[in-house]
């Protein structure tokens, strides 16, 4: 029975400690053949720059369309378009932050 209740806090703990980036975005794309970085190449080559970037996703992400996704139709034929997300927009701002920090390449390059 301890080992059951220790199991279930450090599960509930391990939960809560994910920011809002892991819990919501790492958790739906991991089963993607696409990956979260390969999706932000292509924001970035259509966006070019952060707050582009992060504009168009935030606009995509609270008003998902076919017409305004920049991933391929192969990838929607097989995907399809996202849900609307459930996310408030300051959810939205902080795991766009981590995205972007995450996977810039500026300054990164040597």
């Amino acid at each position: 029975m301890v080992k059951y209740l220790i199991f279930c806090l450090v599960l509930v703990s391990g939960v809560f400690a994910q920011d809002v980036y892991e819990r919501n975005c790492v958790e739906c794309h991991k089963s993607l053949l696409t990956s979260l970085q390969q999706m932000f190449k292509r924001y970035l080559l259509v966006y070019s720059g952060e707050q582009n970037v992060k504009a168009g996703l935030k606009h995509y992400l609270k008003y998902p369309l076919r017409e305004i996704s920049v991933m391929s139709d192969l990838f929607l034929d097989n995907y399809g378009v996202k849900k609307k997300t459930m996310l408030t927009d300051e959810q939205i701002d902080a795991a766009l932050d981590i995205y972007w920090d995450k996977f810039k390449v500026f300054n990164k390059l040597k």
